[in-house]
């Protein structure tokens, strides 16, 4: 008698089970493969604004670290909202340059405003500065298609102060001609260069943090105790 031929394939139901058992691994994978990615997405955002954000504390460094007095020019003008600066330009020619920051309201920002650098070519003759130095303002005041030009946005920022170290003292700069009477540094000629300068800028939630980040800056030609 013969005997009964056996099959060597799956039952349906063992199919099925296979499939389910697939498809939640699948869906286990898909998972973690996610949220990795996001994490690797938070963290490559974080990076670029804290980058973002260094080097414009950096370029500020390196505005007023290179920043020039020349006779009957001033190296430095602080109106309330724009700060313009006298540098020198870098680039192996010898020429000068004018550079101005500011804070600007803008809505589309996180925090509701951006930090601003505006720039001019490089400036050999002193109609060129003037001619600069008028432009720096108006870009701070009213800013025109030619003016923005020179622009960059630096950074998102729900407002900023600036502070200046003079006679011995830190003041708002827009009173910085007032010594302290009991001190012997001498007056400060106008338009001259303060000892120090504390810029504060109020940083909105950011991948960056959030809060106020002081940055406080020393004349390097200052002589005597630091501020």
């Amino acid at each position: 008698m013969a005997r009964p031929v056996q099959s060597g394939g799956f039952t349906l139901i063992e199919v099925l089970v296979a499939i389910s058992v697939m498809a939640l691994m699948s869906l286990m994978a898909w998972r973690g493969i996610d949220g990795m990615l996001r994490t690797q997405g938070a963290l490559q955002t974080r990076g670029n604004d804290i980058r973002a954000l260094q080097t414009g504390l950096a370029q500020w460094q390196t505005d007023l670290d290179q920043s020039q007095e020349l006779p009957g020019t001033p190296a430095w003008n602080w109106n309330g909202q724009v700060l313009r600066l006298t540098r020198r330009a870098s680039g192996p020619v010898e020429a000068m340059q004018v550079v101005a920051w500011t804070w600007r309201s803008a809505p589309g920002r996180t925090g509701g405003g951006d930090w601003q650098r505006w720039q001019s070519g490089p400036i050999t003759s002193r109609s060129d500065w003037q001619t600069a130095w008028r432009l720096a303002e108006q870009w701070g005041q009213t800013p025109d298609e030619q003016t923005r030009g020179g622009q960059v946005s630096i950074h998102a920022a729900a407002g900023w102060q600036i502070f200046v170290h003079r006679g011995g003292n830190w003041t708002n700069p827009l009173s910085s001609t007032v010594v302290n009477t009991t001190t012997t540094h001498p007056a400060p000629s106008e338009g001259s260069m303060p000892d120090g300068v504390r810029l504060i800028l109020n940083l909105p939630p950011s991948p960056a943090g959030t809060g106020l980040l002081t940055q406080d800056w020393i004349r390097p030609t200052l002589s005597g105790s630091a501020p």
